[in-house]
C-alpha cells in the first residue's frame, strides 16, 4: 500500500484503536459496553439523554405513567429507567441492541410493534453506550452490582 489509500487504512485503524481505548475500561467486566463511572462519558450520555428520550422516558428517568399497561392505542408506554423499571434486568448489550435498533428487530419479534424509535443513523454507538452509562450511573449499589453480574452471566453464555 502506498500513498493516499495507505494513510486512509492507517487513519481508519487509528481511529478504531482510540475508539476501543476511550470506550472500553481497562478492568472491564466480561459483557460490559458501559462506562457508569466514567464521568465525561456519563456527562455527554445525561446530555444526549435529555435531547432524545427525556420526552418520553422522563427528565428523571420515570417512564409514563402506567407503563405496564398498553395505551389504547395498543403500544406500551415507555417504561422507566431508574430501579423502579426494568431496564436493569437486560445486559448491556441487549439495551445497545434495543436502542439502536428498536424492541422488534432486537428481540426477533416480527409484527411487533413500539412506540420507541430505534436510534440507528440518529445517534452513533459511542452516544448510545453514553446514554446507557448515564442511566446506569443513576442506580443505586446495589442494582449496579446485580446488573455487572447479569453481564458477566450474559458474557459467559455467549462464549
Amino acid at each position: 500500500m502506498r500513498g493516499p489509500s495507505w494513510l486512509a487504512a492507517g487513519a481508519a485503524m487509528a481511529a478504531g484503536v482510540a475508539a476501543i481505548v476511550v470506550f472500553w475500561p481497562e478492568n472491564a467486566d466480561p459483557g460490559a459496553l458501559l462506562r457508569p463511572d466514567h464521568a465525561p462519558t456519563v456527562a455527554r450520555g445525561e446530555a444526549l439523554y435529555e435531547a432524545n428520550c427525556a420526552s418520553c422516558h422522563g427528565i428523571s428517568l420515570k417512564g409514563e405513567p402506567n407503563w405496564q399497561t398498553r395505551r389504547p392505542d395498543g403500544l406500551m408506554p415507555a417504561p422507566p429507567h431508574d430501579e423502579t423499571g426494568h431496564t436493569w434486568h437486560h445486559p448491556d448489550r441487549v439495551l445497545f441492541e434495543i436502542t439502536k435498533y428498536g424492541v422488534a428487530r432486537a428481540a426477533n419479534l416480527d409484527g411487533y410493534q413500539s412506540a420507541m424509535q430505534d436510534y440507528e443513523g440518529v445517534l452513533s454507538d459511542a452516544e448510545i453506550i453514553a446514554v446507557l452509562s448515564y442511566i446506569k450511573s443513576t442506580w443505586p449499589a446495589e442494582i449496579r452490582q446485580s446488573h455487572d453480574e447479569l453481564n458477566r452471566r450474559y458474557a459467559g453464555r455467549a462464549q
